[in-house]
């Protein structure tokens, strides 16, 4: 599923407003996480784009994964597995994981925007945010199990 342009014009907005140069490098690794809906991490990004860009690295690649992450653009998921998967920041939406390969799919769920308010309305606290993982065996797993 294509995400929209608006989405990449915004965060290279964001970028320009930030004082963060826009390479075709950042402007590529932006891209390419917009447009994945599978969380790569830095790897699967550095591997994806390795063809474009020769004289990329992986830390290249994490560098700039951190500049985003430092404006907001970008979240880094670390979920048990040693690599961390990045995450374009959207709307908010919800994680579930599968428990064999660690695949991250997002699904959204506005009735809990309302688990803020109640949780500040019962404890008084100022909430910023919130965060639900959901985990089980992705369709693909579960096929091979079957076999």
């Amino acid at each position: 599923m294509a995400v929209s342009h608006s989405d990449l014009k915004e965060a290279l907005d964001t970028l320009k407003e930030t004082g963060v140069r826009i390479t075709p490098q950042r402007h590529a690794i932006l891209e390419y996480l917009i447009n994945s809906m599978s969380h790569p991490t830095a790897d699967d990004i550095y591997k994806a784009l390795e063809g474009k860009f020769p004289n990329m690295s992986v830390a290249t690649v994490y560098n700039n994964l951190r500049v985003f992450r430092e404006v907001g653009l970008v979240k880094e998921l670390t979920y048990g597995d040693a690599s961390s998967r990045f995450d374009f920041i959207t709307t908010n939406h919800y994680h579930v994981i599968c428990e064999k390969c660690g695949k991250i799919v997002d699904f959204h769920y506005p009735g809990l925007d309302e688990v803020e308010q109640l949780a500040a309305h019962v404890t008084g606290f100022n909430v910023s945010h919130h965060r639900m993982e959901v985990y089980g065996t992705c369709p693909d797993c579960a096929s091979k199990e079957a076999h």
